[in-house]
């Protein structure tokens, strides 16, 4: 993996591997040694505490979040695999003559109206005769929802409530109580230790005991069923990204932490922190770098909306110097799709396949299962078309473009680093503060004796 393919990893908002970096090897380090710090200042035995479960609290929470959700939609696939379903067609093929129908509404009698130019019925038929096998087996799966559209959906509501919950659960209303529970234990073993006692209750404690005194206070009777009907809802859920599932995870963690802490100041100081974290991990990082990449246009007059990869690709520099970039001629939708189908192995093409903005199968189709999001292409183009005029009006395409992937590139690594200051450092630290101001103590609300 080259230095060009993890800054451009780092750099992709939409994907985890930013939270990765911010979280594993910066923000959990730092909230641990702050946490012993702050504590440090009335209680050494309390700093003590407050270490450990701050260490058990994030890598735990960390790992679970980051892993949780992809491990267990991995699992859920291989359930629906072995049921007969390919959990990769796109439920938005259900509704693309309605959304061109609302497209053309917007726009003024004299344009060109789009066509249905993708659609599960549309792509069974445009792709029905192709006699490659990879084709073939993806109209096999399209038919099967389409005769099937219920079951199917029922399937992937189920999917997304179980890589959503199970992983909020875990991290926000199991591993919590734990954390404090093996806190009281320690201490009551301490103590014991203090008096030359021999405790034998204590020390034989067993894990049936200690999980109803933790989860006392849980009952899943107590709990609302929660109901997915329609398959607009369907349709929007089963498209979101592992991100966006990470924030609706991140929303249940919150909610979690706060209704098992141990008093309601402890309650205030998880709100606070958790709350400030949401808006660090899914906010702030994308104002961060559409701020940096205006400056950088504005300083330097080069536009790095582009990633990295694209930047240092060589055969892209040569095409805009010989002028042979291709692209779709338009933004409509008509004209992306045909581009993308005739047109494989272009530039343009292969440039959003690795932008996951499209999928092409083996044999070199593209694969008619998945959903092409024609504004998210039109976004795309413009990108390309604003870099080229850019490119093209200076004195050297190719130092041009050097430019551009180093300024890129540092835009990157800065809002890492700045979304990794506020996380690491601001908001832990203002948590203390906050905590003060609350308690009147440094101590975390919930050690306190």
């Amino acid at each position: 993996m080259t230095v060009t393919s993890i800054i451009s990893a780092i750099g992709n908002n939409s994907t985890i591997y930013p939270l990765l970096v911010r979280d594993l090897c910066i923000e959990a380090p730092s909230k641990i040694l702050i946490a012993r710090r702050e504590n440090m200042k009335e209680s050494k035995e309390i700093a003590n505490e407050a270490t450990r479960e701050k260490f058990i609290d994030e890598y735990a929470t960390s790992a679970i979040w980051l892993g949780g959700i992809p491990a267990t939609e991995a699992l859920y696939d291989k359930f629906m695999i072995k049921k007969g379903w390919n959990p990769i067609v796109n439920l938005k093929l259900f509704k693309e003559s309605e959304t061109v129908a609302k497209r053309n509404a917007k726009k003024a009698a004299t344009e060109v109206k789009d066509i249905v130019v993708q659609g599960i019925e549309y792509n069974i038929e445009k792709f029905k005769n192709i006699q490659a096998k990879d084709v073939q087996d993806a109209v096999a799966d399209l038919v099967k929802v389409k005769n099937n559209k219920g079951g199917y959906e029922k399937l992937l509501t189920g999917k997304f409530c179980a890589a959503t919950i199970i992983p909020t659960v875990i991290m926000g209303f199991i591993l919590p109580p734990l954390n404090f529970a093996l806190t009281r234990k320690l201490r009551e073993k301490k103590a014991a230790n203090a008096a030359n006692l021999q405790n034998p209750t204590i020390a034989a404690t067993s894990f049936t005991a200690l999980k109803n005194d933790t989860f006392k206070n849980f009952s899943l009777q107590d709990k609302k069923e929660v109901s997915f009907t329609g398959g607009n809802i369907t349709s929007a859920i089963a498209n979101l990204r592992t991100i966006d599932k990470m924030a609706i995870s991140d929303g249940g963690l919150t909610i979690g932490r706060v209704s098992t802490s141990r008093n309601k100041e402890e309650a205030y100081v998880n709100a606070y922190r958790m709350i400030g974290s949401m808006i660090l991990n899914f906010v702030t990082p994308v104002y961060i770098a559409r701020g940096l990449d205006k400056l950088a246009n504005g300083l330097f007059k080069v536009n790095v909306n582009l990633d990295p990869l694209i930047l240092d690709n060589k055969k892209f520099i040569d095409a805009i110097k010989e002028n042979t970039f291709e692209m779709p001629k338009s933004k409509s939708a008509q004209d992306i799709i045909e581009f993308l189908d005739a047109k494989p192995d272009s530039l343009f093409s292969k440039f959003a396949a690795d932008m996951k903005k499209v999928t092409y199968l083996e044999s070199g189709y593209r694969d008619p299962r998945k959903y092409v999001d024609i504004d998210d292409m039109g976004k795309f183009m413009d990108e390309f078309k604003n870099f080229i005029k850019s490119a093209s009006s200076s004195a050297d395409i190719t130092k041009f473009a050097k430019k551009a992937k180093f300024v890129k590139g540092f835009n990157i690594l800065a809002n890492v680093g700045i979304s990794s200051f506020l996380l690491a450092g601001v908001l832990p630290k203002t948590q203390y503060l906050f905590n003060k101001a609350v308690t009147g103590s440094y101590l975390d609300p919930g050690l306190r004796k």
